[in-house]
C-alpha cells in the first residue's frame, strides 16, 4: 500500500478566448503553467515518489513531465483521471457564451452541480470514478508516494468522496493551477496538506 497519494491539478493553460477546452486537442500549458509544473516537480521531487500517473489530456501530461524526469519515472496514463464529461458538452464554446447556447445550464452548474440532468456524467459518478483510481493506485504500489495529475472537478469530487464530505460542498474549495492535494489513506481518507506553487 502506498503511504500517500498526491493529486495535482494541471498547470495554467494557454486559452486567450476563454473556451471550455474539455478534451479538445491543442490546449497546452501557458508559460505560467510551465513554471507551475516545474514548481510542482521541485516540491514533490523531495518526496518518496514511486509512481507518476496522469490524465490522458495534454495539459495534465505536460504538467507531469518535469516531476517524472526529476524522479526518473515514466508518466503512466490512467483514463479514469480524465476531465469531467460534462465539459465535453460545452467544448469549444466560451464560458461567456454557454448561457446563449445552452440556456440555464451554466446557472444550474454554478447553483447545484449535484443535480445536472443534462450532464453525460453525474458529479457522483465522477467522484466514484476518480476515487476508484486513487484507491487502485494506492493498493497497487507496496510503498512510497503516488502522484496523480488530473483536473479541477475530478480532484474536488474525489477528495470529497474519499474524505466522507458532501458533494454539495463542491464549490467550497477549488484547487488552483498546479495545486497539490496530499491525501493519506484511511477510513475515511484525510487531507494531509494542500500546496500551491508560488507562481499561482
Amino acid at each position: 500500500m502506498a503511504a500517500r497519494v498526491h493529486l495535482v491539478r494541471h498547470g495554467e493553460v494557454h486559452n486567450p478566448d476563454h473556451l471550455v477546452y474539455a478534451s479538445l486537442p491543442g490546449f497546452t500549458l501557458s508559460e505560467r503553467g510551465e513554471a507551475q509544473a516545474r514548481a510542482v516537480a521541485r516540491y514533490l521531487g523531495r518526496q518518496p515518489i514511486v509512481g507518476v500517473w496522469s490524465s490522458p489530456l495534454e495539459r495534465a501530461l505536460r504538467t507531469a513531465e518535469p516531476l517524472a524526469q526529476r524522479v526518473g519515472l515514466p508518466v503512466r496514463i490512467d483514463q479514469g483521471l480524465a476531465e469531467w464529461q460534462l465539459m465535453s458538452r460545452w467544448a469549444g464554446i466560451s464560458w461567456e457564451d454557454i448561457p446563449k447556447k445552452f440556456p440555464g445550464e451554466l446557472e444550474a452548474f454554478l447553483r447545484d452541480p449535484t443535480r445536472l440532468d443534462f450532464s453525460p456524467e453525474s458529479l457522483s459518478d465522477l467522484a466514484r470514478r476518480v476515487a476508484d483510481v486513487v484507491r487502485r493506485l494506492h493498493e497497487s504500489h507496496p510503498h512510497g508516494d503516488i502522484v496523480a495529475f488530473s483536473h479541477s472537478a475530478p480532484i474536488r469530487a474525489a477528495v470529497l468522496h474519499l474524505t466522507g464530505g458532501e458533494l454539495t460542498d463542491f464549490w467550497d474549495d477549488e484547487p488552483g493551477h498546479g495545486a497539490v492535494t496530499t491525501l493519506r489513506p484511511g477510513a475515511p481518507w484525510t487531507v494531509e496538506a494542500v500546496w500551491v506553487p508560488e507562481t499561482e
